[in-house]
C-alpha cells in the first residue's frame, strides 16, 4: 500500500475515533438535559431550552459518531446478501457503491454549506420560545457530514486494499492488522 494512503487512512481514523468517542458521551449530556426538564417541570414550570437544547444534542451525536460508525463497521446495513459473500467479494462490491454514497455527501455538504451561509448571514434563530441561534448546530452537521465524506475515502482505500491484497500494518489506524480485519471500514452496500 503507497505509504501516502496509509497515512492518510490512519490520520482520518484517528480524527474520526477520537471525535467518535467525545460524541458518544454527547448521549450523557441529553440524558442530563432531559433529566434536568423533567425534574424542573415537577417543580415549577421547565426552562424553555431544555427540549431544543436535547434536540441539539442528539443531533451532534449522531451526525459526529457517523463516520466513527463507519469506521469501526457498524452503522445499519441492508444484509440480504452480503454476508454470504467472501471479503473480497464484499470488497468489490463495497467499491462499486462507494460512488453513490460520495455523491449523496458531497450534495449534503453543498447543502449544509448553503444553509449555513444562510444562518450566518441573515443570523437565523429558530423558531421556537427560545429561539437559539441556528448556525452552531448547522455546522455541527457540516463537520459531520466532511468527516463521513473523508471516512468513506479511507474505506475506499482500505477496500481497494483488500481488492489488491495490499495489508495495512499494525497502527495504521486502529484496530487495523490486515486490511480485511473488523475495522475493515466498508461502506455498506
Amino acid at each position: 500500500m503507497p505509504r501516502a494512503i496509509k497515512a492518510y487512512v490512519t490520520v482520518v481514523e484517528r480524527v474520526n475515533r477520537w471525535v467518535g468517542l467525545v460524541a458518544m458521551y454527547l448521549i450523557f449530556a441529553m440524558m442530563g438535559i432531559l433529566l434536568y426538564s423533567s425534574i424542573a417541570k415537577t417543580i415549577a414550570i421547565p426552562p424553555a431550552w431544555t427540549l431544543e437544547m436535547a434536540q441539539f444534542t442528539m443531533v451532534a451525536y449522531y451526525i459526529l459518531g457517523g463516520a466513527h460508525s463507519m469506521k469501526m463497521d457498524t452503522h445499519v446495513r441492508m444484509d440480504l446478501l452480503y454476508s454470504r459473500w467472501s471479503d473480497k467479494t464484499k470488497a468489490w462490491v463495497d467499491l462499486v457503491t462507494v460512488f453513490a454514497l460520495v455523491v449523496y455527501l458531497i450534495v449534503l455538504i453543498y447543502g449544509g454549506f448553503s444553509s449555513s451561509f444562510y444562518a450566518w448571514e441573515y443570523g437565523e434563530t429558530s423558531y421556537s420560545a427560545w429561539a437559539p441561534y441556528m448556525l452552531p448546530i448547522k455546522l455541527i452537521m457540516v463537520l459531520g457530514i466532511v468527516l463521513m465524506l473523508l471516512q468513506t475515502v479511507a474505506a475506499f482505500f482500505r477496500d481497494l486494499g483488500r481488492v489488491r491484497g495490499w495489508r495495512f500494518e499494525e497502527g495504521a489506524g486502529e484496530g487495523a492488522g490486515d486490511a480485511g480485519g473488523e475495522a475493515g471500514g466498508s461502506t455498506g452496500a
